[in-house]
């Protein structure tokens, strides 16, 4: 009698794809709106594919249910919402008029669209690959959905505010381009999954947590766009920091600090 074989089910976990999936729709109904001239429906359609993007990972990893697929699936659907779906929203609403001012302003504001876009999915690509050896902590590079959120709060302010794209292209067109190299970079910025010593984090961000929330309610293009600039800069000082911190550690270290005794006493000699 032969032995029964056994057989591998597929499938996959439909609570964290859906909302995943949901993003997707958001992503891809702001690309549309964008299109259609709707911009702050497009714009607030990016900040709710944000917060979609923020409940699946966390709903996958409180049900256990984390799988390869739902990895990828998130992955390939980020970069529709926080790197195509943002760029077109700003190539649309602002750097299409950069084509009025000249030919090359026209190819720089599609161009400065494509580098956004591409940068997505290069930091996209490079989180993929170093997500089991990655310190939690801290991000390599600023996150695509905070990079599209910060654009797009600065969008949304600016139309709440009656400001057309033409008169602010240039400053898009900069805020951009600089957005989209910072995605790529190796500046280190806080990724608020764990804490300062593990995966617990310290009571108080709960605290912090609800007092952006209840400012964002407040008036939530301006704020989003300040907590946004804020986290932007952010980047910076944590690297900073984090270097010296790092220089320090190794100028403490007893092979160092041996090293410096015996070249001083060499030069006294």
């Amino acid at each position: 009698m032969e032995p029964e074989k056994s057989i591998r089910r597929r499938g996959v976990y439909l609570l964290p794809n859906l909302l995943t999936s949901a993003a997707l729709f958001a992503g891809f109904y702001s690309i549309i709106s964008g299109i259609n001239g709707k911009f702050e429906p497009a714009a607030i359609a990016i900040i709710v594919a944000g917060l979609l993007d923020g409940l699946d990972g966390r709903v996958a990893r409180l049900t256990n249910t984390q799988s390869d697929f739902g990895e990828q699936y998130d992955s390939l659907a980020d970069l529709i919402s926080f790197g195509l779906a943002p760029a077109l929203l700003a190539f649309n609403w602002s750097l299409a008029s950069l084509s009025e001012i000249s030919i090359l302003a026209g190819k720089l504001g599609w161009l400065a669209a494509f580098l956004f876009t591409a940068c997505a999915a290069l930091r996209l690509a490079r989180f993929n690959t170093q997500a089991g050896i990655a310190d939690k902590r801290y991000f390599q590079g600023l996150a695509s959905p905070a990079a599209a959120g910060t654009l797009v709060f600065t969008i949304w302010f600016f139309i709440d505010n009656g400001v057309a794209g033409e008169t602010v292209r240039w400053l898009i067109f900069l805020e951009t381009v600089v957005l989209g190299m910072l995605m790529f970079s190796k500046l280190r910025y806080f990724s608020f999954k764990a804490g300062p010593s593990g995966d617990k984090v310290p009571t108080t961000w709960v605290l912090l947590a609800v007092l952006i929330i209840v400012l964002l309610a407040l008036d939530p293009p301006i704020m989003g766009m300040i907590f946004g600039s804020v986290y932007v800069f952010s980047g910076l000082i944590v690297t900073i920091a984090g270097r010296r911190n790092w220089k320090s550690k190794r100028e403490q270290r007893p092979g160092n600090k041996n090293r410096k005794d015996s070249q001083s006493e060499t030069l006294h000699d």
